[in-house]
């Protein structure tokens, strides 16, 4: 199954390029995403999910299988897996972006292979909920890039940080599915989660992207 979105992002193209290259400035833009380890071109992160009164966890990997700055793209390849179930989804997500003078616009690309549950839902359905995420994204990106970039703060005197504790993720919020599917579809929005997952997931790690 594939799914593609597009986004506009109001900043030039080489800002927004430097802004996905540093994942600190662009953090919390993806909802409920958080990445918890960097080893070269391979990642591991997850997402929190909120159905109503219920709260889950997926898991995922992914690594980059191409990186081309001078075409501002990338391709990656990971999977995700909920923590304490059944369903999962492999993708290859391939994101590029393109000079529209003082704004940029953006590809997303998601090939995916479903497991379990969530292979009987539509595309549409997918498409609906990823879209809209990705559009948050793309209008917290723009809001970032149009403020001051925040000045570094120095660490008090004496103080010692150690770089295991400086990598540590910030704790994300979970996402509240109920923002982006009307509550007539809530009740099948919950076994597509895992599809949705990898896409947001794997959108975050495009962050990670070194020169």
């Amino acid at each position: 199954m594939q799914l593609e979105h597009t986004f506009s992002v109001d900043a030039p193209l080489a800002d927004v390029w430097a802004a996905l290259i540093e994942p600190e400035r662009v953090a919390g833009c993806m909802p409920g995403a958080s990445l918890t380890g960097v080893d070269g071109d391979s990642f591991t992160g997850q997402i929190k999910v909120k159905i109503g009164p219920v709260a889950l966890v997926y898991k995922g990997t992914g690594a980059f299988i191409e990186k081309d700055e001078g075409a501002h793209r990338a391709v990656i390849e990971g999977n995700a897996k909920e923590s304490r179930g059944q369903g999962t989804a492999k993708a290859t997500v391939t994101m590029s972006l393109k000079d529209e003078g003082d704004k940029t616009t953006g590809t997303v690309v998601t090939d995916l292979a479903i497991t379990g549950k969530p292979a009987q839902f539509g595309r549409g359905m997918l498409s609906d909920v990823g879209g809209k995420i990705i559009e948050q994204f793309a209008s917290c990106l723009s809001s970032k890039l149009a403020g001051p970039e925040p000045e570094a703060q120095p660490a008090a005197e004496g103080a010692v940080v150690s770089a295991g504790a400086a990598a540590q993720p910030a704790e994300a919020e979970a996402l509240d599915l109920m923002q982006y599917a009307g509550g007539s579809v809530l009740k099948r929005v919950g076994p597509i989660v895992g599809a949705v997952v990898i896409a947001a997931i794997l959108f975050v790690l495009v962050r990670r992207l070194r020169r």
